[in-house]
């Protein structure tokens, strides 16, 4: 063999070679009020395509795994004004969730200086996250290790994944109907759960009059207002 046949056979397996695909990049959905976050620039840096969209649950989406960033200050304060627990409950209709509480070396997360909350009551909410509403819990040192958790995340969920017919989920009758009513604004699967179980049939809670709606809704009650408007 030629050196110049040698050379163009070395050139075919080259991974500069542009006639090789280039591995295709991952990307990340990100909500948009999230913009100004230094995890976003760590996760361009480390060359992670951003897609940024008006999210209704979690702040970062990664393949299937959806993610609610809090930082120590954030977790503290939407525990104290219960903003978090609807949040969680909120990530229930995702498979894989992950509650990720950033900055554990720049804040203490059990000091009763800053928002008066007994410590215990703080590992009590933690406690209940984990086993109540089943979410798992990743603590990061700032936001450049939560780039890099996130990062992990993404490549494994890149490799792990199916090529071919990935079967999407069959869901049953009680499912489909807990979904639907999980589709107005402000019902959450706790909440369509609990007038299911009720009333047993949408008919019944579509036929319910205001009075009856607002007392099992209160303020959320006008939210079934849209299926007696016209297109």
């Amino acid at each position: 063999m030629t050196e110049k046949k040698k050379e163009e056979v070395f050139d075919i397996f080259s991974r500069k070679n542009p006639l090789i695909k280039e591995e295709s990049k991952i990307k990340i959905i990100i909500d948009h009020r999230e913009k100004n976050s230094l995890v976003i620039q760590e996760l361009v840096k480390m060359g992670f395509e951003i897609e940024y969209q008006q999210m209704k649950v979690g702040d970062y989406l990664v393949k299937d795994v959806i993610i609610e960033r809090k930082t120590v200050r954030d977790f503290l304060s939407s525990m104290l004004n219960r903003r978090l627990v609807q949040q969680l409950q909120e990530l229930q209709q995702y498979p894989n969730k992950l509650l990720l509480i950033e900055g554990i070396n720049k804040e203490e997360l059990y000091s009763e200086k800053k928002e008066g909350i007994n410590p215990n009551a703080i590992r009590g909410f933690l406690i209940s996250i984990l086993l109540k509403f089943k979410i798992p819990i990743i603590f990061t040192k700032d936001y450049e290790d939560t780039a890099k958790f996130i990062s992990v995340i993404a490549k494994k969920k890149q490799r792990s994944e199916l090529p071919l017919n990935v079967k999407k989920k069959v869901f049953n009758k009680k499912e489909q109907m807990q979904y639907i009513l999980e589709s107005f604004p402000g019902i959450g699967p706790a909440t369509a759960k609990k007038l299911l179980e009720k009333h047993r049939t949408l008919k019944k809670i579509f036929s319910l009059s205001k009075e009856k709606l607002e007392k099992d809704l209160g303020k959320k009650a006008g939210t079934f207002g849209i299926i007696k408007e016209e297109y």
